[in-house]
């Protein structure tokens, strides 16, 4: 059986935007599409280290604020010329409550 755990309310996390969530696991960046879909990844952008939550979100994608390094919400891959990835984690959504699956995010703890 897999382990959620509540994080917050869809609507606390604007369409289009994100939102940086502390769990006991640790914190992750949420984003929420234009289409209503969520999304977590790990907020450091790997070139610079910028805080993605901060970036614009576009249709399935993120752009990192520092240096418009551009990554997938859905895979973590960065986009274009761009090389490297960010750790992506389950996330759905459930009664209007963002849910993030723990086993990913304690193995992600665990490799720090």
């Amino acid at each position: 059986m897999t382990d959620w755990i509540d994080v917050s309310a869809l609507e606390d996390v604007p369409v289009r935007g994100a939102r940086v969530v502390k769990t006991a696991l640790g914190c992750v960046a949420v984003f929420r599409t234009g289409a209503d879909t969520v999304h977590a990844l790990d907020n450091a952008c790997p070139h610079k280290g910028g805080p993605l939550a901060e970036g614009i979100v576009h249709g399935t994608s993120v752009t990192c604020p520092l240096h418009n390094w551009v990554f997938s919400l859905e895979t973590g891959e960065a986009q274009g010329a761009d090389e490297g990835r960010v750790n992506t984690y389950p996330a759905r959504v459930e009664d209007g409550r963002i849910l993030l699956e723990a086993a990913f995010l304690r193995a992600r703890v665990a490799a720090e």
